[in-house]
């Protein structure tokens, strides 16, 4: 690719390959050990007999404090070394995971009770969401400073899709690292030595920026969506990332794009939902014991992962489908998604459920961010798009936890909810938008 050729141009030297690929291994790490850990926590919830829902209330600290930090990483980026940052991002992914993997042994071994485990995994998990979050900001900041304004939105567009390939990496190598000396917390302690080894390689071999430079370009980072199994980055982050700093904040409010952003919080609540009882779903429906759980969550969490990108990098970009087409059509998939999910009473049914349901929501997301997009002047669009990543990370703060307190009523009157909530949205949304 010519922006990671290794060659001489105006301002200095482009981005070489492999600078480029310490930044997209980092930003990989963080998608795709986060859903890893994601698909086994159902059985390690399930072997320590607590609650189903202290597992959401330990995701959601994550994920509140990856929301309300990123977007201040992203302007420390502009200020800071990024490759300090980088590391920074990288360190507390290790550290957190690492943290987390100890405290779930713990109470799975009897040293301490199954309540006070998963409290000490929620403060590991907050380091994460607080550290770990500086990481796609800064790794964008990095490739932006050091590539042509002509070829900037290609690179940043690359170093994004990584997000969407952690998706299905993560899942499917998580229980590969259930080995019998470490049981089901290995795959904490699996990706806390990966992710070692890739803060010393950044360490080690990607260039200091603290440094000025002749000729140094411009660039900035900009905050991205909490990685989560099956939700692909929209290009939002690119957008911002590339947008002229400076220019007036925008409102949620505003009556341009307020609808639009109501869908898709709107599925976005759908989306958290489900991503968070589908686990105890699986164990539930097949009758499985906690331990040998989690290949049958990993078979269909990647369904849902390789559904929503057939729909992002497949579907989407040879039909010529609007945005109001894309988020009421999509909606409408999703909720025959969760339809099956509720009648579905083997690992068939709950394989083709869930992949419906993220093929629909693989085009929602995208019909939403679209239709925000154009909805506003080209001038506007580095607001939308930090109004965009916000609206996707605020569907996990919430929604976690309620769907885990309704799934404690009833296992199948989640996925009900939620496909009736879909019905509606759709038709809303061909009215409205």
């Amino acid at each position: 690719m010519q922006w990671i050729a290794e060659r001489r141009g105006v301002g200095g030297t482009a981005m070489r390959r492999g600078h480029f690929l310490l930044l997209y291994a980092a930003m990989l790490l963080a998608a795709s050990g986060n859903t890893a850990v994601q698909s086994v926590m159902p059985a390690i919830g399930r072997a320590m007999a607590i609650p189903d829902v202290f597992t959401a209330i330990a995701y959601t600290v994550s994920a509140v404090l990856w929301v309300v930090l990123a977007p201040m990483w992203a302007r420390a980026s502009d200020r800071h070394g990024r490759k300090a940052l980088t590391l920074l991002g990288v360190g507390g992914f290790v550290v957190s995971t690492l943290l987390c993997g100890l405290a779930l042994e713990a109470g799975l071994s009897g040293l301490v009770g199954g309540i006070a485990a998963f409290v000490l995994f929620g403060i590991a998990r907050g380091i994460y969401g607080a550290l770990g979050s500086a990481t796609p900001s800064a790794t964008q900041a990095y490739l932006a400073s050091r590539t042509r304004r002509s070829a900037r939105v290609a690179a940043l567009s690359a170093l994004a899709s990584s997000f969407g390939l952690g998706t299905i990496i993560g899942p499917a190598m998580a229980p590969l690292f259930v080995l019998p000396f470490v049981g089901l917390p290995g795959p904490f302690f699996g990706f806390a030595i990966i992710g070692l080894g890739v803060w010393l390689a950044i360490w080690r071999w990607l260039p200091d920026d603290t440094r000025p430079r002749r000729g140094r370009r411009s660039g900035h980072g900009a905050a991205m969506s909490y990685p989560s199994i099956a939700t692909p980055t929209t290009g939002a982050s690119v957008v911002a990332a590339t947008a002229p700093r400076g220019l007036q904040p925008m409102r949620w409010t505003d009556r341009r794009i307020r609808r639009w952003i109501v869908a898709g919080v709107a599925a976005g609540h759908a989306q958290a939902a489900v991503l968070t009882y589908l686990g105890f779903l699986v164990i539930d429906r097949l009758a499985l014991a906690p331990v040998g759980s989690e290949g049958p969550i990993a078979i269909v969490l990647m369904a849902g992962a390789t559904a929503t990108l057939a729909a992002q990098w497949g579907i989407i970009p040879r039909l010529a489908i609007g945005p109001r087409a894309l988020v009421a059509g999509g909606a409408l998939i999703a909720a025959l998604g969760f339809a099956v999910l509720a009648a579905a009473a083997d690992l068939y049914g709950l394989v083709v459920g869930f992949a419906l349901a993220s093929l629909g929501f693989g085009l929602t997301r995208p019909g939403f961010t679209g239709g925000a997009s154009l909805a506003v002047s080209l001038a506007e669009q580095g607001a939308i798009a930090g109004i965009i990543t916000a609206a996707n990370g605020i569907s996990y703060v919430a929604a976690p936890t309620l769907a885990m307190l309704i799934y404690a009523l009833d296992p199948d009157l989640p996925s009900l909810l939620c496909a009736g909530g879909l019905v509606i949205l759709a038709i809303w949304a061909w009215r409205r938008l």
